[in-house]
C-alpha cells in the first residue's frame, strides 16, 4: 500500500505535468480521479461509499504511466450532467448564445445554481453570468477543473501552489484531506501583494532593488454540510526592477541624481554633475566662464544665511554671470550692483509697469563694448525683461521670457508677440557676430525636461503651443540647446516648484538654457547645471565656450 501511495504522489508532484490533464490521487488503497466521468453522476453517490481497489495489475499500470491519464473537460462533464443531453448537445450549447437567451428566468437560475454560480439580479444579467461561465470554460482555467471535482461531490480538500517563473510553469499539490458533498458553490477572489527591498552601492551610487511579488488566490467557498474552502492559488513574480536612488555623498543622497520621470525612457539617466561634466581646459586654452540664474528675488537671496551671488563667484569665479526676476527697483540698484567683489561692470534692467517684478541683469569682470537693455519695442520694453552685452568674440543676451500664467491668460501674448519679436532680434545681431541667449526661458521643451508631462500638458510653460514656439522661433532658426547637445538622454532639472517639496523628491522642470549659434557650438566645451545650489527655486546653470 505505502509503495503504491509513494508511487502515486510522486508522478502527480513532477514539475512536467500540465494540470489541464486532470490527474489520479491515490487515497488510501483506492485510486480515485478527477475526470468526473469515471466517478459516475453525483446522486449515485453517498457518503459510505467507496471505490473499487486497485488491483496489482492496475498498481502495475500506475508504476508505467504515472500521471498521464487525460480526462475530459469539466465544462463537458457539468453541462452534461445538468442537461442530460450528448456531449453533442453541450457543444451546441457552448456555442449557441441563442439557446441561452431563449431559456426561461426560471431555467437560467436553476442551471446556474446548479453549476455553482450566484443566481441573483434579472434575466439580462442570468444569461450574461452563463455566457461567462462557458467562456472561461473554453478557456481551460485550471480553477474549473478543481470546481467540477467540488461540484460532482468529490470528497477531498485540495490546496495547489503554482508560481510563474521566467515563464516557466510549476504545479504542485500541497495538501489532500477527506470530506463530504458540497451542496452549493462560490468564488471569490483576492490578491495580496509582498514586496522584497535590498539595498546595496555600487560605485558610489546607491542602488534599490525592487521585487513585488503578487499572489492571487481564486477561492471556491460553498456551503457544506461537511466540507472545507477548495482553493487554488497562483504566485506570480510580476515586477523586479533596479532604481537608482542617488549618489552619496558624506552619507547624504544628493536628491538631483535621481531618475525622476513619470515616463522614463529605458535610456535616459539622471543628471550627476560630479560624474558627467568632462575635464577642465587646461589653462593655455582661451575661454569663457559664463552663468546664468533666476534669484527669484536678489535682495531676499542676499539676506538668506545660505548660498548666495557672492558665494556662487568664490566657488564658481565665472567670468560673467546673468542674472533673472532680481524684483528690483531702479532705486535699489545702486546699492546692490557692487555686491560681487572684483566684478565692477554690472547692467541692470527694471520693471516700470509693474513695481517689483521680473527683471535683468548682467554682471562682469571685463567691460563689455557695448549695452542694450530690451527689444527696441516699447510694448516689450516695460518689464526689465532683456538685456544684450557685446563682446569681441559674441552678443551675450540674459532674457527673462513672460510665463503665460494661471489660466493661459497671456499665452497668447508670448508666443504671437514675444517669442517672434525675440526671435527676429537675435536673428539681427546674429548677423555682425555669433549669439548666446540665455536665462528663464520659461519652457520645458520636451517630455524629458519635465517631471510629469502627461499631467502639465495645459500648464504654463509645457503647452504644446508654448513648446512650439520655442522651436520655430530659436531652434528652427539656427539656435542650438547646449545642454541637450551634450546631454541627449540626461535628466536634468533646473526648476523645482515650492510646494510639496519638489526639490526634495527631484521633481523638476528644465526652464533656463543656453541657446548659442550654430557657427559656435562645436566650440561648447560644458553645458552644465549646479542643482546643489539653492536660496532661489531655480539653480544656475554654466558655459564653457572656447574662444
Amino acid at each position: 500500500m505505502w509503495q503504491a501511495f509513494r508511487l502515486g504522489f510522486r508522478g502527480f508532484a513532477t514539475p512536467s505535468l500540465s494540470f489541464a490533464a486532470a490527474p489520479r490521487f491515490w487515497v488510501g488503497r483506492s485510486v480515485v480521479s478527477l475526470g468526473a466521468s469515471e466517478m459516475g453522476p453525483k446522486r449515485g453517490m453517498s457518503n459510505s461509499s467507496r471505490p473499487e481497489s486497485a488491483t496489482p495489475e492496475d498498481k502495475k499500470g500506475k508504476k508505467s504511466k504515472g500521471l498521464a491519464t487525460s480526462v475530459p473537460s469539466s465544462s463537458t462533464s457539468r453541462v452534461k450532467e445538468i442537461f442530460g443531453g450528448s456531449i453533442g448537445d453541450v457543444e451546441c450549447l457552448k456555442n449557441d448564445p441563442a439557446r441561452i437567451e431563449a431559456m426561461t428566468f426560471q431555467g437560467l437560475r436553476a442551471t446556474l445554481r446548479r453549476i455553482g454560480i450566484p443566481a441573483k439580479g434579472r434575466k439580462p444579467d442570468l444569461i450574461s453570468a452563463l455566457k461567462g461561465y462557458f467562456n472561461q470554460e473554453t478557456k481551460g482555467d485550471n480553477i474549473e477543473a478543481a470546481e467540477d471535482q467540488a461540484s460532482y461531490g468529490l470528497s477531498e480538500y485540495i490546496s495547489v501552489s503554482k508560481r510563474e517563473e521566467n515563464s516557466d510553469e510549476n504545479n504542485c499539490v500541497e495538501a489532500i484531506s477527506s470530506e463530504s458533498k458540497i451542496s452549493r458553490m462560490q468564488r471569490s477572489k483576492r490578491v495580496k501583494q509582498s514586496t522584497k527591498e535590498k539595498t546595496m552601492k555600487v560605485d558610489g551610487t546607491v542602488v534599490r532593488s525592487k521585487q513585488m511579488q503578487s499572489t492571487e488566490t481564486d477561492e471556491i467557498a460553498g456551503e457544506m454540510t461537511k466540507g472545507k474552502i477548495l482553493s487554488i492559488s497562483k504566485k506570480r513574480d510580476t515586477e523586479v526592477c533596479i532604481e537608482e536612488v542617488g549618489a552619496e555623498v558624506n552619507g547624504t543622497i544628493e536628491p538631483w541624481t535621481v531618475l525622476a520621470h513619470k515616463k522614463p525612457q529605458k535610456h535616459w539617466v539622471a543628471y550627476n554633475p560630479r560624474t558627467m561634466r568632462p575635464p577642465p581646459l587646461s589653462r593655455n586654452v582661451n575661454s569663457v566662464k559664463l552663468m546664468s540664474w533666476n534669484v527669484n528675488g536678489l535682495r531676499a537671496l542676499l539676506k538668506m544665511e545660505g548660498f548666495s551671488a557672492v558665494q556662487l563667484a568664490q566657488r564658481e569665479k565665472f567670468d560673467v554671470l546673468c542674472l533673472q526676476e532680481t524684483k528690483l527697483q531702479e532705486k535699489d540698484v545702486e546699492a546692490i550692483k557692487d555686491v560681487i567683489e572684483g566684478y565692477e561692470n554690472s547692467y541692470w534692467t527694471c520693471s516700470v509697469s509693474k513695481l517689483g517684478y521680473s527683471g535683468t541683469a548682467i554682471i562682469s569682470r571685463t567691460k563689455p563694448l557695448s549695452v542694450t537693455y530690451g527689444l527696441g519695442i516699447s510694448d516689450h520694453d516695460s518689464e526689465g525683461r532683456l538685456v544684450t552685452a557685446e563682446f569681441d568674440s559674441f552678443f551675450l543676451l540674459s532674457g527673462y521670457v513672460p510665463n503665460s500664467g494661471d489660466g493661459l491668460r497671456r499665452l497668447m501674448y508670448r508666443i504671437k508677440e514675444w517669442d517672434p519679436s525675440l526671435g527676429r532680434y537675435i536673428k539681427e545681431l546674429e548677423k555682425s557676430k555669433p549669439v548666446i541667449l540665455t536665462g528663464d526661458l520659461n519652457c520645458a521643451h520636451q517630455e524629458i525636461d519635465i517631471y510629469n508631462p502627461a499631467g502639465n500638458k495645459r500648464s504654463a510653460g509645457f503647452t504644446i503651443e508654448e513648446r512650439e514656439s520655442f522651436e520655430t522661433n530659436f531652434l528652427s532658426r539656427g539656435f542650438v540647446d547646449t545642454f541637450r547637445r551634450q546631454h541627449p538622454h540626461v535628466v536634468g532639472y533646473t526648476y523645482w516648484g515650492y510646494r510639496h517639496g519638489a526639490r526634495k523628491t527631484n521633481k523638476g522642470w528644465r526652464l533656463d538654457y543656453f541657446l548659442v549659434s550654430e557657427s559656435i557650438a562645436d566650440k561648447v566645451h560644458d553645458s552644465y547645471i549646479l542643482p546643489d545650489i539653492t536660496g532661489s527655486d531655480h539653480c544656475p546653470i554654466g558655459l564653457i565656450l572656447k574662444l
